[in-house]
């Protein structure tokens, strides 16, 4: 790990040095292409050994091995010319659809938004010198490059990219083995990212795969959506080391932008994961797409409307939500109602602050739901700090190891849950009781005492919280007032008649 950081960071200090790479975005920018047609180039080594017939979708003299892998090659003005002028406008208008030439397709899909920011020809060959180090053909390397994702990530989110961020591996662990997807089911994450949720599913549904068609079928088991041309680039790349040769079924493309009644069956899953952007609100016009009463502009209520849409009947899900989910009223009250009674909640993880540090320091629950019978109640599970932690970090993550004791206690869903209990930190709550809630999922735990919270978010949490109960108690009072009014005159009306 420690040697690929290095030649990593040592990419991102010549890159410091050119002229047109501005600021880390642009660097990670131009460091994914490059990483990815390097991916490319190994895996179709390991094609062409497997089948005789092979033929790549690249261009001969645009191919990595035949441009990039000799360190004497092209370099100054003569590489930056290829590289801009033929390169990547083809490989970004490469003829076949998915059907036909599903790789070509992905390469379009990948290089359809790319852009060259390098201005000296001379530091773009010493980076395709130093990445050409790196041999992805070796198992070890390609696992070590896994886990540079997170750090990669950190630099994308260092640049400003509001609303996303790298979901832990503990918690898309956790979600994964939860819902247990089964060797036959499609498993889609609408808000893919970088991948995570799917490689997640990859590996666990890899364990099934033993016989040739087994692992046909984990071929097409995943399915993504990811609107930002970076993460799409960086997922498909992620998942072409996770042994998923033409991750074609990641499209390029926001799921929130076709409307809601043009989602029909063929588009329905069996497992959602995912976590949502939340925080962020979507352009005007794209709210429209969905039923009057749900509308929100708000990107992670929306995606709990997609997410109910695009389950089977009996399909699974679990999501990542904010608090503000939890207790938000109006549009959110109606879009939890028809949660709750389109479909089984059974679950909801409560997790401590800290979780997506240093991304956000907002409170994160993840909803367990199947769709297709009604929620009588809702088991919720408060994940506490292990001993001695009081806050997640950088150095110190949230680990799979803390939630044995959730795992233990889950039960399973072919009794309905039956063997749960309540302790310390699980309680249930009646359908009923959240009705007369006005749906709001924001239960505290009844076996903890009133707790004062000096967190920034928690307070300002409840300050929204509050502002919004004022305004619909001020909305009562007005709506009886008006009543009031109205009969006052109805009344002086008749009498002067």
């Amino acid at each position: 790990m420690s040697n690929l950081s290095s030649i990593i960071k040592s990419i991102q200090d010549i890159m410091r040095q050119d002229s047109g790479v501005d600021g880390d975005a642009q660097r990670l920018s131009q460091l994914t292409w490059l990483l990815f047609l390097k991916v490319f180039d190994a895996l179709e080594e390991e094609l062409e050994f497997t089948q005789d017939d092979y033929q790549s979708p690249i261009p001969q003299a645009l191919r990595w091995r035949n441009w990039a892998a000799d360190a004497e090659g092209m370099t100054g003005d003569a590489l930056l010319d290829f590289v801009d002028n033929q390169l990547i406008p083809t490989l970004g208008s490469l003829p076949g659809s998915i059907a036909q030439n599903p790789r070509a397709y992905v390469l379009r899909s990948v290089f359809d938004d790319t852009y060259n920011y390098m201005k000296s020809g001379h530091l773009l060959r010493q980076v395709i010198n130093k990445l050409a180090v790196i041999n992805f053909n070796r198992q070890a390397e390609r696992h070590q490059f896994n886990d540079l994702y997170e750090k990669l990530l950190k630099d994308l989110q260092a640049a400003g990219n509001a609303g996303e961020f790298y979901t832990p591996r503990a918690v898309t662990q956790f979600m994964t083995d939860m819902l247990n997807p089964q060797l036959g089911e499609t498993v889609m994450d609408p808000a893919t990212g970088t991948g995570g949720f799917l490689v997640c599913a990859i590996e666990h549904l890899r364990q099934q795969a033993q016989t040739p068609q087994q692992q046909a079928l984990l071929q097409t088991a995943v399915r993504g959506v990811e609107k930002k041309p970076l993460p799409h680039s960086l997922c498909v790349t992620n998942l072409m080391l996770h042994g998923i040769e033409v991750p074609s079924q990641i499209q390029n493309d926001n799921t929130l932008s076709r409307p809601l009644r043009d989602y029909g069956r063929a588009d329905q899953v069996d497992i959602i994961l995912t976590n949502p952007p939340f925080g962020g609100t979507e352009e005007p016009g794209i709210e429209d797409g969905f039923p009057a009463d749900l509308r929100s502009r708000e990107t992670a209520d929306l995606f709990m409307i997609l997410i109910m849409k695009l389950l089977k009947d009996g399909g699974r899900a679990a999501v990542v939500l904010p608090d503000g989910f939890l207790f938000g009223e109006g549009s959110k009250s109606r879009i939890k109602e028809k949660l709750l009674t389109e479909c089984n909640l059974h679950t909801i993880v409560r997790l401590p602050n800290g979780v997506f540090n240093p991304y956000t320091g907002i409170k994160t629950n993840l909803l367990f739901f199947t769709k297709g019978q009604p929620t009588q109640h809702v088991w919720y599970y408060e994940h506490r700090y292990p001993a001695g932690v009081k806050n997640y970090n950088k150095t110190k993550p949230i680990r799979i190891e803390e939630f044995e004791a959730e795992k233990a206690w889950w039960g399973s869903a072919a009794d309905g849950y039956a063997s749960r209990v309540e302790n310390e930190q699980a309680w249930k709550v009646s359908l009923d009781t959240l009705r007369a809630a006005n749906w709001n999922l924001d239960q505290k735990n009844p076996h903890v005492g009133e707790q004062v919270s000096h967190d920034p978010d928690e307070l300002l949490a409840d300050y929204a919280r509050l502002q919004t109960e004022a305004q619909a108690l001020r909305d009562e009072l007005k709506q009886i007032l008006a009543q009031s009014l109205g009969a006052e005159m109805m009344v002086k009306t008749a009498t002067s008649a």
